[in-house]
């Protein structure tokens, strides 16, 4: 597809005009729910368990007054409540100008929910999958309005962190990109457009292959995980959130790195397998803090207090980025 242009968030669009749907009420479905009301959208939301409707909306709820009570939202929160809807069938999406998927990571099951919503949406209502790694252009596939489909990649909790990739299918119009970017920005996001589609975007594949080497790093001797999370912590950890990889370059000596690259990229692990360590994990049962076991060993209430600890850091981690512009100086080569 051509490169979108113009793609500059308008700060006009009103988007309490403009309903939007969620289809799934997970943990991302109801915090991207949050986010939308927040913004002052009327949502409708579809969730395939009639049974949790009551509980998903006090969830909701519970995240709105936390915006609240960090500063985040003005009005009462009972009243943002109100302007949801949540059903278990498509056709209350009917009036929605924009709907987001939000289910598994599986295409079968997501071109499914594209095809429901296609159904009963106007071809001018956009379609966003909240994916992490899909292809778009695998979901536009056998769509009946391809070019109005996109990837949204959100970060969790969507309703506090102002990431946000736009990411464009083959078949992706660009003026459709460009309504999304706007959304986007009146989402309280920053978001990042991928112009040409590829699997796992920006963030993921930049994850992924550090992930890789700290698992190598781990899996061959070098170092142990609390090593490896120290080190990141202490330094990738304060400066990145400033600059990003390109800025911290300009700002601390680009020749260096291109010298450095010269004889690391060789040596940098590039296996296309699950680490040993993962495997070992993941084979042990381990989900993290949610189960109380991973990486780390955690009793239930550390469990619980190193999840209450990342919320807190992450409204923390917010209020400190939008202190430091991050588009001063344009790219001019």
């Amino acid at each position: 597809m051509k490169t979108p242009r113009g793609t500059r968030p308008n700060a006009r669009i009103d988007v309490a005009t403009i309903p939007a749907g969620i289809v799934g009420l997970g943990l991302m479905g109801r915090s991207i729910a949050t986010c939308l009301l927040a913004s002052g959208h009327p949502v409708v939301a579809i969730t395939s368990t009639p049974a949790k409707i009551q509980a998903a909306r006090r969830h909701v709820l519970a995240l709105l007054k936390e915006l609240q009570k960090e500063g985040l939202l003005k009005e009462d929160p009972r009243r943002v409540l109100d302007r949801l809807t949540v059903s278990s069938g498509y056709a209350a999406l009917a009036g929605a100008g924009i709907v987001v998927e939000s289910i598994i990571e599986s295409v079968e099951a997501k071109k499914k929910v594209i095809r429901a919503v296609e159904e009963v949406v106007s071809p001018d209502a956009l379609l966003g999958s909240n994916t992490s790694a899909i292809p778009v252009t695998i979901l536009q596939d056998g769509a009946l309005h391809p070019e109005r489909i996109l990837g949204l990649h959100w970060a969790e909790p969507a309703h506090v962190t102002r990431f946000m990739e736009i990411i464009c299918g083959n078949q992706t119009l660009p003026e459709r990109a460009e309504r999304a970017m706007a959304l986007a920005a009146r989402w309280g996001k920053e978001p990042s457009l991928l112009r040409r589609d590829i699997r796992g975007f920006i963030t993921n594949r930049c994850m992924y292959a550090l992930l890789r080497e700290a698992f190598h790093l781990v899996d061959s001797g070098y170092a142990t995980v609390e090593d490896v999370d120290r080190s990141l912590r202490n330094d990738f950890g304060y400066w990145i959130l400033f600059a990003g990889v390109f800025r911290f370059m300009d700002l601390t000596g680009i020749p260096a790195y291109a010298a450095v690259m010269k004889d690391l990229n060789p040596e940098l692990n590039n296996s296309s397998e699950v680490p040993a360590l993962m495997r070992k994990v993941v084979d042990s049962g381990a989900r993290g803090v949610s189960n109380a076991k991973g990486f780390y060993s955690y009793t239930p209430a550390q469990a619980r207090r190193w999840e209450k600890l990342f919320l807190t850091f992450t409204y923390e981690v917010r209020a400190l980025a939008q202190k430091y512009p991050a588009d001063i100086g344009n790219r001019k080569r």
